[in-house]
C-alpha cells in the first residue's frame, strides 16, 4: 500500500514537473515571441524610413505573404508602395487594409490618399465620406481640400485648406497646394501670398518658388522675388519668368529675361538657349 502511494506520489510529481516544464516552455516561447515582435516592429520602421523604397516593398511583400492576417505588415506594404511611387498598387494594398477588423480611420485616409495619387478622385471622395466627421486631423482636411478643389467647390476648398493649415506646425506643402488652387482660379495676388508663406516655412522646395514666379509673372511683376535660391535656381526662375512675359505679349522683357537666365546659370542652360533661339527666329520670321 505504501509502495502504491509512493508510486502515485512519484507519478504525481512527475506529472507536476512535466506540467511545470511545459508551462515554463510556454512562458519562454511567449517571451521570445514578444521580443521578436518588438524587433520586427523596429525593422518595419527602419524599412519604411531608411531602406531603399523598392527594397522596402520587397520586404513587406514577403512578410505580408507569410503572415497575411498581420495588419501592420499589410499597412507597411501600402506605405512602402506609396514611398516607391506606385500608387495604383498602394491603393490595392490599402483596400486590403481597410477591409481588416482592426482598420482605423487613418488607414482609410491612407487609402484615399493613394486613390488621389492614382487619379481616382470619385472613389477617394467616397472613402473620405466613410470617415466619421468627428475624426478631425490635418491629413483628413488636406485631402478634403484637394477633393473639393477637383470638384471646383472653391468655398469648401478654402475652408478645408484653412483648417488644415491650423492643424500642423509644418504647413508648407498644404500652403503650396492652396496657392496652386488660387493660381488655377486666376486669383494671382492671393496665390502669390500663399506661395510666399509656404516658402517661409520650407525654403528648400523649388516647385513652390517656381509657382511664386508664375503667380508674379501673371501679374506682370517681372522682377525676381526676394527668396532664398541657388544660382542654378535663379537661372531657372528667370527662365520661367521669361516664358510668362512672352506668353503675355511682353516679348522684349521676355528676351531680356532669357539672356539673364543664360548668363546667370553656372553651366550651359540648354532650355533657355533654345527658348531664345525660337523667340529670335519668330521675330526674324
Amino acid at each position: 500500500m505504501r509502495h502504491a502511494i509512493f508510486v502515485s506520489l512519484c507519478l504525481g510529481s512527475a506529472v507536476a514537473l512535466s506540467a511545470c516544464d511545459k508551462s515554463a516552455d510556454t512562458d519562454v516561447e511567449r517571451a521570445i515571441d514578444a521580443v521578436n515582435v518588438i524587433d520586427e516592429s523596429g525593422l518595419n520602421d527602419v524599412m519604411l524610413q531608411a531602406a531603399d523604397p523598392e527594397e522596402a516593398v520587397n520586404y513587406f511583400v514577403r512578410a505580408s505573404t507569410e503572415q497575411p492576417d498581420r495588419i501592420d505588415l499589410q499597412r507597411g506594404l501600402a506605405l512602402a508602395l506609396i514611398r516607391a511611387k506606385r500608387p495604383r498598387e498602394a491603393a490595392q494594398a490599402w483596400e486590403r487594409v481597410v477591409s481588416m477588423p482592426d482598420a482605423t480611420p487613418d488607414d482609410r485616409l491612407g487609402y484615399a490618399d493613394a486613390l488621389i495619387r492614382n487619379g481616382d478622385w470619385d472613389e477617394a471622395e467616397a472613402q473620405l465620406d466613410k470617415i466619421p466627421p468627428t475624426f478631425e486631423t490635418f491629413q483628413r482636411y488636406r485631402l478634403e481640400a484637394m477633393v473639393a478643389d477637383s470638384n471646383k467647390e472653391w468655398q469648401k476648398a478654402d475652408s478645408f485648406y484653412e483648417i488644415a493649415v491650423g492643424l500642423t506646425t509644418r504647413p508648407g506643402g498644404v500652403l503650396n497646394n492652396w496657392g496652386y488652387s488660387k493660381l488655377s482660379r486666376g486669383d494671382f495676388a492671393q496665390a502669390e501670398k500663399l506661395f510666399a508663406e509656404s516658402i517661409g516655412y520650407d525654403p528648400s522646395v523649388f516647385t513652390t518658388k517656381n509657382n511664386l514666379v508664375l503667380a508674379r509673372g501673371a501679374q506682370r511683376k517681372y522682377d525676381m522675388p526676394i527668396i532664398p535660391m541657388t544660382q542654378t535656381e535663379k537661372a531657372q526662375l528667370l527662365h520661367t519668368l521669361a516664358l510668362s512675359a512672352i506668353k503675355q505679349g511682353d516679348v522684349t522683357t521676355g528676351k531680356a529675361l532669357l539672356n539673364d537666365a543664360i548668363e546667370t546659370h553656372p553651366q550651359h542652360f540648354e532650355a533657355a538657349v533654345r527658348s531664345l533661339e525660337a523667340l529670335e527666329g519668330n521675330v526674324r520670321g
